[in-house]
Parts: structure tokens; sequence; C-alpha cells
């Protein structure tokens, strides 16, 4: 049977995110977001996908799930797998969240006390074209917190690199100072946020699910030892040194 024309799919996929849309929780939800250190949070979760270079279907798809406060690695999951959904720009969840939902269930089935309480996720959540992006499709079928934390600006819903977003990052002036991301509604949908003292590049970050928006961000500075949070830093390092063990004749995509 061929595949449907993207305008079918486009329609499908814009359906589906709309009606899951309605499940996000932008709130806090678990006794541990709303204390001042965090207390009763002790592990947390990150997911990531690398590519072979020049190989936009077959990629390595991560978990770990450290300890908090101490960021040690308690668990990680390796897994090649095959991409089938084509790649169409703010539908990226629908290519990535089948692969990384299972990671998640099979830590479930294998070993329930490491499940994470808490899922950083490379790549967006309200921050998105239509407020669903990859952290919110995650969360929702999980059910777990998650935390969007994209390492690029998404120029979307009136949220540009304009000069004055670039002067907004270059007040940040330490680590955990941050700025609404505000969209042409008035809504505010994430926070740039100046992650490490040691670095200016600000990340961005967006709720996924079942977490306040200042809930996301404190909680992401405190998981920073450099400028990525660690939970996505560490899944994105061992997913392409699983590739280039498992590949070695071929390079990983560099990402930024």
């Amino acid at each position: 049977m061929s595949a449907p024309p993207a305008g079918d799919v486009v329609k499908q996929w814009e359906s589906e995110q709309a009606r899951l849309r309605q499940q996000v929780v932008e709130e806090d939800t678990e006794d541990w977001q709303t204390s001042p250190d965090f207390s009763g949070l002790e592990r947390v979760g990150g997911v990531d996908l690398s590519f072979i270079k020049g190989d936009d279907i077959n990629a390595c798809a991560q978990l770990v799930v450290l300890s908090y406060p101490d960021l040690e690695v308690l668990y990680e999951d390796s897994q090649m797998v095959t991409l089938m959904a084509p790649y169409i720009a703010g539908f990226l969840a629908f290519r990535e969240t089948p692969f990384l939902l299972e990671a998640l269930q099979r830590l479930q089935r294998s070993q329930p006390m490491l499940l994470p309480q808490v899922v950083f996720v490379d790549g967006n959540g309200l921050f998105h074209y239509r407020e669903f992006g990859l952290a919110c499709h995650l969360g929702v079928l999980s059910g777990l917190p998650c935390v969007g934390v994209a390492k690029n600006l998404l120029q979307v819903q009136g949220v540009y690199k304009s000069e004055e977003h670039q002067s907004q990052i270059a007040a940040l002036q330490k680590g955990g100072d941050s700025f609404p991301l505000t969209a042409a509604s008035g809504k505010v949908l994430g926070k740039a946020l100046r992650s490490s003292d040691r670095s200016s590049k600000p990340v961005y970050v967006s709720v996924g699910h079942k977490i306040s928006l200042d809930t996301a961000v404190r909680l992401t500075h405190s998981c920073c030892r450099y400028r990525v949070p660690e939970p996505i830093r560490q899944a994105d390092c061992r997913s392409r040194e699983y590739l280039r063990i498992h590949f070695p004749a071929v390079d990983t995509a560099i990402k930024e």
C-alpha cells in the first residue's frame, strides 16, 4: 500500500496534536516540584536520538537516568531504530516519540524502581508552532513530567532572533538568569535561560507536561554542570558513542 500524500499526513497529525494538546498539564503536580531544593527528587531522565551522518532514517534512541542531585548515571538504554515517519517541520514528535516512549516502557517493565520522576527532552515543549512539541508529546503519552530544553531558538509565534532578543541574551549576567519567550498573543511559551556561568549562550526551556515553567527553569539550571542539562548531555554523548562503537566507518551527525 502506498503512503498517503503529505497533505493528508499533515492534516492527520495536526488533528492528533490538537487532541493530545488538551491533555497537557502546565502546572506542578508533584510534591518535589514545590520544594526549594527539590526534596524528594531522586531520579532525572534524559532522552535523545543521534543519527549516522548522511542518514536520516537510522538512529540511536537513548535513555539515561541520573541520580539527583549528584547527577550520576544510574541506567542507560541505547537502541538502534529505524524511523519510518517522514520529517515534516513542526511534527518531529511523530518520528521520534515512539522510540523514546518504548525506552521508558522497557525500563518500566525491567526496573520500575529506576523510572525517572522527570524527563528532560532535547527539543521543545509548549514553545512550538501549535504549542505541542516533542516534550509535550512524550509527556502526555508517558504520563511523566517532562521538560523541553532546546539548544537553538525556534523562531515561532512572533519570537524571532531579533536585535531585542540578542540584547536580552546579553543582559543575562549569570547562571540562572532568564527572560520570557512571549508569543505575539502575549502568552509566555518558554524562557531563555543562561544555564551556566561559563556559557553566555542560553538554552530555551519550555513546559512539556506536569510541571510549571518556573519550576522547569529552576530544575534545568540545577541540572547543569555545563550549558546543556546533564540528563540531555549524557543522553547525547552516550548515543553518539554507541554509534561510534557500532559503526566505526561512518561519522555521527554533529549536533549544536
